[in-house]
């Protein structure tokens, strides 16, 4: 499936937000994800990759995409991306869709104080706040998710953070943990929701494995500037071959986590 299928004429523009400072745990793929499975459909990517002390206006992109990093990385970023915020709220609000992953999804919060050190600022598009604990959840993950698309369906990563996130009112999780510890051990959530911002803890790279979110992800971004949009099936075999073995891991690990002494330059 390595050709290019006929052109649709639409044209998916993609905001990558702190390419190389933020991105460790293969999140990339996501990207790599996302523009391969437009590339097949004859849909068109635009990629812009957004550095420090540079404020686009945010709302000209269908997608944003804000991955994880070490805590010295995203100290930098916390500072930075203060006089970004306004415009973030404008496309957050004009319904731009977001995917955030661990430290990218704690700095689209209102804080992370971590377990050692000063706090560090978000953005506040997600309403939670995030507070670092002694020990890391690290460990294979599945949760079930609902949204009106789809219905029913499961997410699959790894999860590997110390933070412990709790939502507010004007948030809802991302899924329901089946295998895994999620925001913070207790609630049984993970990840959060508002309007189009996904925020998740899922690394693994987390969308070669869940193509349907993928999909999820690509035909809202779309619609935004288009209008009602129906994507062209893939064959997805692959894909669905490394989903379920990445849930057969997070179901064998079930109720297991690595605790690991959390430090102030490490997730």
């Amino acid at each position: 499936m390595e050709t290019q299928a006929k052109e649709t004429g639409m044209v998916l523009k993609i905001g990558h937000l702190y390419p190389t400072l933020m991105s460790v745990a293969a999140d990339r793929g996501n990207l790599f994800s996302i523009e391969r499975r437009c590339k097949w459909r004859g849909i068109k990517t635009e990629v812009e990759l957004i550095y420090v002390k540079q404020t686009p206006d945010f709302t000209r992109y269908d997608l944003i995409l804000f991955h994880g990093g070490a805590d010295r990385e995203m100290e930098i970023a916390s500072k930075d991306i203060q006089t970004k915020a306004p415009s973030l709220h404008e496309a957050a609000e004009s319904n731009t869709v977001f995917l955030s992953v661990c430290a990218g999804y704690q700095l689209l919060g209102h804080y992370y104080k971590p377990f050692q050190g000063p706090e560090l600022k978000g953005v506040g598009l997600l309403d939670f706040y995030t507070e670092g604990g002694g020990t890391r959840f690290m460990t294979h993950m599945a949760l079930e998710t609902n949204f009106p698309e789809t219905g029913k369906k499961i997410l699959v990563g790894y999860e590997n953070h110390s933070g412990r996130s709790y939502l507010g009112s004007n948030a809802q999780p991302l899924g329901k943990v089946l295998a895994g510890w999620g925001n913070n051990g207790k609630d049984g959530g993970e990840g959060a929701v508002y309007k189009n911002v996904f925020g998740t803890y899922l690394h693994g790279p987390l969308l070669p494995k869940n193509p349907w979110f993928t999909d999820l992800l690509i035909q809202r971004s779309l619609e935004r500037r288009y209008g009602k949009v129906e994507l062209t099936p893939l064959d997805d075999s692959t894909e669905e071959a490394a989903h379920q073995a990445a849930l057969k891991l997070a179901m064998e690990f079930k109720g297991t986590m690595s605790a690991i002494e959390a430090t102030p330059w490490k997730r």
